[in-house]
């Protein structure tokens, strides 16, 4: 029998960890950008379940690829091969022109994985080479190792002692990096482009500024592409945009269309640092994971697809900087690229109560550390689409301006 919504709250605080501020909506089903809440209600999704939707909800495609392999195969172990896993890591290293992929569960595994091979493989060269480099606002994830990348502090708050060897920089900051990398850091560690801490961009060539450092210090350099790939950013990894290469890079979020997955990819270099036994998952890479994700890498890397996420970006950046400039008493800068934007407020003053009010005008947006509003949605959303949340945004910011 369907319960209500306050019988669900009910069972929800009685048996659920406490640990997230959610919203008073119970959503029940989705299709294309739109999911409805329990008492049908009809929404417009521009948060995409934080970066995951890229092909918006109950995509025909990846819905019957999942039920086809869950009535063949949902798991086996990797002492065994299947081929959902093995194509899906084929198109991986050749999308990213790496050597090798691993698959996880979720974006912190991947970075976890990161961390550790770069360690083993500095290991190698010299004992002592283990610093990593990550930068202040940066999000990495929720285990000790990547929480202790995270440069954010609150979320380290009494969880100590923290795994030692981690430094931090300010994002763009290349004089700073420059004068604390040495022959003793073993990687530096970005977010090609920052999300989580405000979407934030690299300027001035800076991503290849950090590759040639990390070059001279024989370091690796890893991007965590965990929100900004998956052709968020307009090309299918946000480092393409920007003309460098890492030794690795990390994927999750969108890789499987909302089927839990994570992936780390990197040089046969750097992969031949592990040995069987090195590393390894249960969950990781099983076929039904995999079966989703090869629906997702067979979609998204299309040139007409990946140009239709920089086209409707485009005009809905533009969109955006309309509304800075009609309220910019409020709305203090837009940035961003591709479908991953964010419009920074000048105070967080009313950051969640400018989402809550959108969701009651049915529209799913979100606020980031604070004070800025990101639009992280399916990557399959229209410029007309688009009109209908920034309506809705209008509608909303005359209220506080």
């Amino acid at each position: 029998m369907k319960q209500t919504d306050q019988e669900i709250f009910a069972t929800d605080k009685a048996s659920y960890v406490p640990v997230f501020n959610r919203y008073k909506i119970v959503l029940d089903h989705g299709e294309g950008v739109y999911v409805w809440d329990n008492n049908g209600k009809k929404y417009i999704d521009f948060l995409g379940g934080i970066a995951v939707n890229v092909l918006g909800h109950a995509y025909k495609p990846l819905v019957d690829a999942v039920a086809e392999q869950a009535g063949k195969l949902i798991h086996c172990s990797n002492l065994y091969y299947t081929q959902a896993q093995a194509d899906a890591a084929a198109k991986l290293v050749k999308l990213s022109g790496l050597g090798k992929a691993f698959f996880g569960n979720s974006g912190a595994e991947a970075n976890e994985g990161a961390i550790k091979i770069a360690r083993k493989y500095a290991h190698a060269i010299d004992p002592e080479k283990s610093q990593i480099i990550t930068a202040w606002n940066s999000f990495h994830g929720r285990t000790l190792a990547t929480l202790t990348a995270t440069g954010q502090p609150h979320y380290q708050e009494g969880v100590g002692p923290l795994p030692a060897g981690f430094d931090y920089v300010h994002y763009n900051d290349i004089e700073e990096l420059e004068s604390l990398m040495s022959d003793k850091t073993a990687a530096v560690m970005l977010e090609t482009i920052q999300g989580e801490g405000g979407v934030y961009t690299p300027e001035n060539d800076y991503l290849k500024k950090v590759r040639a450092l990390c070059d001279k210090h024989h370091a690796l350099l890893i991007f965590d592409e965990i929100q900004a790939g998956i052709g968020r950013s307009g090309k299918f990894f946000a480092y393409e945009k920007y003309g460098v290469k890492p030794d690795i890079v990390t994927l999750a979020k969108g890789l499987a269309g909302g089927v839990p997955i994570g992936a780390f990819i990197v040089t046969d270099e750097v992969a031949a640092a592990f040995k069987p036994g090195d590393h390894g998952t249960t969950f990781g890479g099983n076929p039904l994971a995999c079966a989703a994700a090869n629906v997702v890498l067979d979609t998204v890397p299309q040139a007409e697809f990946l140009h239709n996420v920089e086209t409707v970006g485009s005009y809905f950046k533009d969109k955006l900087a309309a509304l800075k400039d009609k309220y910019p008493t409020l709305i203090k800068e837009v940035r961003g690229t591709g479908l991953i934007l964010g419009a920074e407020l000048t105070s967080a003053e009313h950051g969640r109560d400018i989402v809550n009010d959108c969701l009651e005008k049915g529209a799913i947006i979100n606020c980031t550390v604070g004070k800025v509003l990101r639009f992280i949605p399916p990557l399959i959303i229209t410029q007309e689409q688009v009109d209908e949340v920034v309506a809705v945004l209008d509608d909303v910011l005359r209220k506080y301006a």
